[in-house]
């Protein structure tokens, strides 16, 4: 079997998969946001308390709960990776429907690992900037 025809299969498994984790993830976010997350204490964070510094995934519950409310820039302040990660989805599901539904222009975008590494660079440099911004100059996000 080439390559190439593997690769289309696991992009169609991919795509496939995406389309049943929407739903279930949406499902999820709007219980957790809007049932769970208003019902718990909050407290400091594990690594907040222990180095006094952002940790490499702070603000991604905050991130999460703006988008929720529709609150689109103010994701984007919290935690980019979470607008990264629905851009990148979308694109990938519209592209991937439009291409199945035989749109002969479309064709859907290819799954690279560079996306990957787009997301370890953001959740690297949403880290080290926030950290920055409060011990160079307190802001504290």
């Amino acid at each position: 079997m080439k390559r190439e025809d593997l690769s289309r299969e696991e992009e169609n498994a991919l795509y496939w998969a995406g389309l049943i984790a929407l739903p279930i993830a949406l499902i999820g976010a709007y219980i957790a946001v809007y049932w769970i997350l208003p019902n718990i204490p909050t407290g400091d964070c594990i690594f907040w308390k222990l180095f006094g510094a952002y940790c490499p995934g702070c603000g991604g519950t905050r991130a999460v709960v703006a988008f929720m409310h529709g609150d689109i820039l103010l994701s984007l302040w919290y935690h980019p990776l979470i607008m990264y990660i629905v851009a990148i989805y979308t694109v990938f599901m519209f592209t991937h429907t439009l291409e199945k539904l035989h749109f002969p222009i479309i064709k859907g975008i290819r799954f690279r690992i560079a996306y990957l590494y787009g997301t370890l660079g953001i959740i690297a440099v949403n880290c080290v900037v926030k950290n920055v911004l409060k011990f160079a100059f307190g802001i504290e996000m």
